[in-house]
């Protein structure tokens, strides 16, 4: 597979997890279309092995999330503004503090949104509650699920 595949495939995962923290995208298929389209393109087992663990890790997400209360986010007081803040510090997290850091980012992300609309710490702390109690928790879940396939198909194109 080429350079410019290998990027393709790259900024489709990415729009998959952007598409996740969009309602009604379908964030996480789109990133197992991704890693299927590269295990198609290259043969190796390592690319098999990939898509395989996506398949795996998109089903117990599929689970986790269908055991979670139904995403009533709107009602909850989330915006698109905070699914920004949301994503960008669950990225920012997982790399920094590899697989661990996605969850203290995530809610550092809503909670930073949060501390600049309202003002005030108690203020972000109960908005980060609600928003987390009302559907955050299914986000997460499925964003989560994104990042470690992102990460395991990014590791398999570098080292593998």
């Amino acid at each position: 597979m080429g350079a410019w595949e290998l990027l393709l495939v790259g900024v489709v995962i990415a729009l998959g997890l952007g598409g996740v923290l969009v309602p009604g995208a379908p964030g996480s298929w789109l990133v197992w279309a991704a890693v299927l389209w590269w295990a198609l393109k290259d043969p190796r087992p390592v690319a098999w092995a990939v898509l395989v663990g996506a398949s795996g890790v998109l089903m117990l997400s599929l689970a986790v999330r269908w055991a979670l209360p139904p995403r009533r986010l709107r009602a909850g007081g989330a915006t698109p503004g905070m699914a920004g803040y949301a994503g960008t510090g669950a990225v920012v997290g997982f790399v920094l503090l590899p697989v661990l850091g996605a969850l203290p980012g995530f809610l550092a992300g809503v909670y930073l949104h949060e501390r600049r609309r309202l003002g005030g710490h108690g203020e972000a702390v109960s908005a980060l509650r609600t928003a987390t109690r009302s559907g955050g928790s299914s986000v997460f879940a499925e964003l989560f699920a994104c990042l470690l396939i992102a990460g395991a198909w990014l590791g398999a194109v570098v080292w593998g």
